[in-house]
């Protein structure tokens, strides 16, 4: 049974429901089920926010899980809070910006993105979100990355200048993923 079960953690502005609402709408072309369950705190703009994305071959019971295969991290404040949330054996994808200390578990492997920086040079400071999703795609290989780009199209319609931006964010993240998992 092919089934990904994934977190996006983060605080509110910073694209968490975003980029689980592009995962999830690319997962409808690959897979017949797929689960989208945002949450966030009252005060959204700054304060905890979190999805979960579950795509699965068979139908999904309850969007409900007390462990996921990968976490992606897109403020490393939420790392305390998250880190138990991965099963062994799983993946964390985490923000290296103001990372203030190391994940503490020896059973899963975590990949440090500089998602911030990455779209700080590309001019484009909101995307931060791209590069993590990209770098999740990319160490994961649960989605073709055209999935994704179809759906960043579909958002961006009209506005290729953003588009442009956010799909060489999301295409860096894609390589630094690949390339990191590999090592």
């Amino acid at each position: 049974m092919k089934r990904e079960e994934v977190i996006f953690a983060g605080l509110g502005g910073q694209g968490v429901l975003t980029a689980a609402l592009l995962l999830a709408e690319a997962a409808f072309l690959q897979y017949k089920h797929v689960l989208y369950f945002p949450a966030y705190t009252t005060a959204m703009r700054g304060g905890a926010s979190e999805s979960t994305v579950i795509f699965s071959d068979e139908e999904i019971p309850s969007p409900l899980v007390d462990e996921v295969g990968t976490l992606v991290i897109l403020d490393s404040s939420q790392l305390k809070t998250f880190r138990t949330r991965v099963r062994v054996g799983g993946l964390i994808v985490l923000e290296s910006y103001k990372l203030q200390e190391e994940v503490q578990r020896k059973d899963i492997k975590v990949l440090k993105i500089p998602g911030r920086e990455l779209a700080a040079n590309s001019g484009a400071v909101l995307a931060a979100n791209q590069a993590l999703l990209g770098a999740y795609i990319g160490a994961t290989k649960v989605l073709p990355p055209e999935c994704i780009e179809e759906q960043l199209s579909k958002r961006f319609a009209g506005k290729q200048a953003a588009l442009a931006k956010n799909r060489e964010i999301f295409r860096q993240g894609l390589d630094l993923g690949s390339k990191l998992m590999l090592n």
